[in-house]
């Protein structure tokens, strides 16, 4: 459907289209119009992504003059497939002369595009590509034919292209899914990894991971040439300043030494041999490092490595300090940090120091200025291409060391150094570590905000709104809050404070050991697997309290009760074990046998998975998923939040993904009788607090049982979809979009 909003003509690709997707269009037309950025928050469920790919295509098409172009940020594959789909739909309804001149494709690593038969089986992908395609293997393979290099036919491919400008006859507008680039790949025999990386500076929409913008490492390679009148967003950014606060934090434990001190050994025998061999290749890199790291030039696509955490364009212009300008007295210096860490390492007291003061320890300690300091990983990764060095995950250890003192080397504020003997949680068994740790999440996303006109952020919880400018520090020019509008009151959510015997459920330290709690949030889930049809999904607030609770479930026999009625999966760390698990939990709901699902809160392996319709009939949340308040980084960065920025944090709530659209129906059981609190209340996001009856915040299982009932009673009766206000046509968006999920 076309329709005028404020004198610009949209395209949707459905029928009708909801209240709150019309005002979230006008006012993400309103940052547009003022080139500026949005904080938005719509419920999930509403058709969020819809709305954000039509008003920004429909702008775009309107302004010819002022070219945009949009880059979409979501956290998993699963989402970029999801956006990608929508995208497909959108064209298809774009008149043709319009639809012909777009093109939209979906980015992603090696991992998941490469299309080499030997080389996608192998467990390196990123390793095995560069083996068959780095410049100095091609170089070898061309001037010597008979020696039977090994090479990609499908980046030769892709590289004769490129050399003679011929690349976008390999691709044609339109959408590509990563596996529509695999298909394309196979079928034209060429590279489709490289491929996408070099349309990305052609295509109208791109869709990638978050890292691709947020990590300065992955950023300078991949979205070096997007413009400033791009359009950026990042999608379901609830934990985006966790993101953030990632991407340039560095662990480094004993390990990472030994494995450093083994890559430095390597290196040293390389140097050795290039110089028997091949000392130009050494003498010309000095000459490089003279005039400064930016005098490398343009790298082949296929030698890119991860770029740089921290140093700015106006340092690599400058001259590489000269105690590190020869390989062998780079390694020197390399040696004397190394040891300056296991050193540090081998403390029996948790030290807690900032960037500048740990600098000055290694100057007086190891005798490596702060300047020198800064320069390390770009050093490190300007040698390891002289020396022609391909496998890139054998040298992650000495990587990791640069990482952590270039980092150090370059900011003064908003880190933190904690050496830790001990892990709190495991006191007995020593496991020393050094935790570089970022506190400051806006050091990641500013480049963001500052380079592109708009930025939009956006997520189904960002409840409160206003701490997410704090956070990253940016200045939307449009902030707000939208609600769900529905036909039916679908959504059940439930405070339950108390377990049938009438003792208090909590996960509070003191409590969640006790045996009455343990057997009364089992005797909750039990009862629910009884009457709640379908799949059930629990969030605990951390693997170890999962991992505890379900054993003793198993030892009182509450466990075996519940598989009574339903069968049980369980996330682990491992993504393999609970992808598997997912797919099996998905077919226990398809066959009717039914599931329940036992994950954690904030985990980052079930991260985007949405258990909409009979995947998630209920939800249950035991307990409040605060972060674990013992450790010192958590406790760093607190402190540190407190002192800049005057914010208390709290963990968000994880039970969003029962709701995925308006003809679909849930409950949700916060088991915690902290709950019933105010304060925590108001952490909810509003759409879910508007549902939450005052006679429903105080809650024992039995009473929580009943009002399961007799809202599974209600969601049984017909459902008058038209309502009052054409929700037929609307019901029509929910099923087409149920249908590209499924």
């Amino acid at each position: 459907m076309w329709f005028d909003l404020d004198g610009l003509p949209v395209c949707f690709p459905y029928d009708a289209i909801y209240p709150e997707q019309h005002e979230y269009m006008g006012e993400l037309k309103r940052a547009l119009d003022a080139r500026g950025h949005a904080l938005l928050e719509m419920p999930t469920g509403t058709g969020k992504t819809a709305a954000l790919i039509s008003l920004i295509t429909s702008y775009a098409l309107a302004n010819p003059s002022r070219p945009l172009r949009l880059f979409y940020c979501t956290r998993t594959v699963h989402e970029m497939e999801k956006t990608l789909a929508e995208l497909r739909l959108l064209f298809s309804h774009l008149p043709p002369a319009d639809a012909c001149r777009l093109l939209a494709l979906g980015l992603s690593s090696r991992k998941n595009l490469c299309v080499h038969p030997q080389v996608s089986a192998s467990g390196a992908v990123d390793t095995g590509c560069r083996r068959l395609t780095a410049s100095w293997v091609c170089e070898k393979a061309a001037y010597d034919r008979e020696s039977a290099t090994p090479l990609c036919d499908y980046f030769e491919t892709f590289d004769a292209a490129a050399r003679k400008g011929d690349l976008a006859l390999y691709i044609q507008p339109g959408v590509y899914t990563l596996a529509d680039l695999r298909s394309l790949g196979r079928e034209r025999r060429i590279c489709p990894y490289f491929l996408a990386r070099h349309m990305v500076k052609h295509a109208n929409v791109v869709v990638y991971s978050y890292q691709y913008l947020l990590d300065p490492r992955v950023a300078s390679i991949v979205s070096s040439e997007m413009q400033k009148d791009c359009v950026v967003v990042f999608d379901e950014v609830h934990n985006i300043d966790n993101v953030c606060i990632e991407a340039l934090s560095v662990s480094i434990r004993k390990q990472t030494i030994q494995g450093a001190k083994g890559n430095l050994r390597h290196i040293s025998q390389q140097i050795d041999r290039f110089k028997a061999t091949d000392a130009s290749r050494l003498n010309a890199e000095y000459r490089r490092l003279v005039d400064g790291l930016a005098q490398r030039g343009n790298l082949p696509i296929s030698d890119a490595w991860l770029a740089n955490l921290a140093l700015p364009d106006d340092i690599l212009k400058e001259a590489v300090p000269g105690n590190i300008r020869k390989a062998e007295h780079f390694l020197t210096v390399l040696w004397r940090l190394v040891r300056n860490l296991d050193e540090r390492v081998d403390t029996e007291n948790v030290v807690n120091e900032r960037p500048v003061s740990f600098a000055t320890s290694i100057y007086s300690l190891a005798g490596i200025e702060t300047t020198t300091l800064r320069f390390l990983y770009d050093r490190l990764q300007s040698l390891l291409l002289t020396l022609e060095i391909t496998d890139t995950d054998e040298f992650m250890h000495i990587q990791k060391i640069c990482d952590f003192a270039t980092l150090i080397g370059t900011y003064k504020r908003g880190f933190s150094i904690i050496i830790e003997p001990y892990d709190d949680r495991m006191p007995d068994i020593r496991d020393p570590v050094i935790q570089l740790s970022c506190h400051d999440a806006s050091l990641a996303i500013q480049p963001v905000f500052n380079r592109f006109q708009t930025v939009v952020i956006t997520s189904g919880t960002l409840s409160p709104i206003d701490l997410y400018p704090r956070l990253l520090n940016f200045n939307p020019v449009i902030s707000r809050s939208f609600t769900m509008s529905l036909t039916r009151d679908c959504i059940c959510p439930m405070v339950l404070t108390r377990g049938s015997d009438q003792l208090p459920v909590s996960t509070k330290f003191d409590m969640r050991s006790d045996p009455g709690v343990v057997r009364n949030y089992g005797r909750l889930l039990l009862e629910m697997a009884s009457a709640v049809p379908d799949g059930i999904v629990c969030f605990f607030v951390s693997y170890s309290y999962m991992d505890g609770i379900v054993s003793s479930w198993n030892d009182m026999g509450i466990l075996q009760e519940i598989m009574q009625h339903k069968l049980v999966f369980i996330e682990t760390p491992d993504v393999v074990e609970t992808t598997l698990a997912l797919d099996n939990y998905r077919k226990a709901c398809d066959c009717g046998r039914g599931a329940v699902f036992f994950s954690v809160a904030r985990g980052k392996v079930v991260e985007g998975i949405d258990f909409n319709r009979h995947y998630g009939r209920l939800v249950i949340m035991f307990g409040v998923p605060f972060q674990y308040t013992l450790s010192k980084i958590l406790r760093a960065r607190l402190e540190y939040l407190r002192e800049t920025s005057q914010i208390q944090r709290q963990a968000a709530q994880c039970v969003g993904r029962v709701i995925r659209s308006k003809a679909d129906y849930g409950m949700m059981i916060f088991a915690d009788k902290r709950y019933s609190r105010h304060d925590k209340r108001s952490k909810l996001p509003g759409w879910i607090r508007s549902h939450l009856h005052d006679a429903h915040l105080n809650l024992s299982t039995d009473m929580a049982l009943h009002t399961a009932r007799e809202f599974l009673r209600r969601m049984a009766q017909p459902y008058d979809k038209a309502g009052s206000s054409g929700q037929t046509e609307e019901n029509l968006q929910d099923k087409a979009r149920d249908a590209m999920e499924m």
